[in-house]
């Protein structure tokens, strides 16, 4: 018979495994909803890859560097990912509307809408620094 500091160890080490295994799973299961394919027949990550495919001859070097600046607070493990999903939602703007390059307008609103609002904080932070007007944007930011 377990007792003592063993069994409350075991109850403790037990639980720890149950909800890091349910906290792993969720995401696991995001990421597999997020690949099953729409009606279209493509899945959310299938257009958000193609959009960063079709787009990339219009990234210049000083916005794929702001991009990167936008991403810091998101941890390194995740940055890859954000950088992604963001740069991905850029891509569909600047398809939409024809651009000719990506420039700072399609930069703040991509980044606006792809990312949840906790996030949007830090972009205004860093709009602030760099002197830039975010009044335009606030419509987005609510």
């Amino acid at each position: 018979m377990l007792s003592g500091w063993f069994l409350w160890f075991i109850l403790f080490w037990g639980t720890m495994m149950i909800g890091l295994l349910a906290i792993g799973g969720f995401f696991m299961f995001r990421k597999f909803l997020k690949r099953l394919p729409k009606e279209d027949g493509k899945s959310e990550l299938d257009w958000q890859d193609e959009y960063i495919q079709k787009s990339l001859h219009l990234w210049r070097e000083e916005d794929k560097q702001l991009l990167n600046e936008l991403v810091l607070p998101v941890p390194e493990l995740f940055r890859d990912v954000a950088k992604e999903k963001i740069a991905g939602k850029i891509g569909e703007l600047a398809l939409k509307e024809q651009a000719a390059s990506i420039n700072l307008d399609l930069i703040i609103r991509g980044y606006i809408i792809a990312t949840p609002k906790r996030d949007h904080k830090f972009l205004l932070k860093r709009l602030q620094e760099k002197n830039i007007d975010h009044t335009p944007y606030e419509a987005l930011l609510k």
